[in-house]
């Protein structure tokens, strides 16, 4: 030690360093085995859960399968059951031809009645207008008869 006094000393020596370094390695080592696993641990765990989603994926589109199915099944079963039932209801074509046939029928007893009613008017009438030109002349007699005695 030249010149060095004890206070000055570092303790510091190619050993020491060198064992320093080789624990500071050995340390890292382990750190970057620790670290290898867990990022490993991460990718398996990463990849099972990939499978986990593939599974789920694949099962959505089985389950959206089956329900279109489903739908499908409805709406044929509707347009069937739609099919089946046009024949029982009449159409609006049906429905005026009917209408125009029953309106065909009952003309003449329309014009039939209708007449009758006009001559039943008329026959009022002109009984109304024959009693009316009786009561007239009965006035005009009963008039005349009134002077008819003043005169005389």
């Amino acid at each position: 030690m030249s010149g060095e006094t004890k206070a000055q000393v570092s303790g510091w020596t190619i050993d020491t360093v060198a064992t320093y370094l080789l624990a500071l390695r050995t340390a890292d080592e382990r750190f970057h085995a620790e670290r290898d696993r867990r990022y490993t641990e991460v990718n398996i765990e990463r990849e099972k859960a990939l499978k986990i989603k593939e599974q789920a994926d694949r099962d959505a589109l089985d389950l959206a399968r089956q329900i279109q199915s489903y739908k499908d099944e409805k709406a044929n079963e509707l347009r069937e059951q739609i099919n089946s039932e046009r024949g029982l209801y009449a159409s609006k074509g049906d429905l005026i031809a009917a209408i125009e046939k029953v309106e065909a029928q009952l003309k003449p007893i329309n014009d039939y009645i209708a007449s009758d009613r006009g001559k039943g008017l008329g026959l009022q009438a002109g009984w109304a207008i024959l009693l009316g030109a009786v009561s007239l002349i009965i006035g005009l007699l009963g008039i005349g008869a009134v002077i008819f005695k003043a005169t005389v």
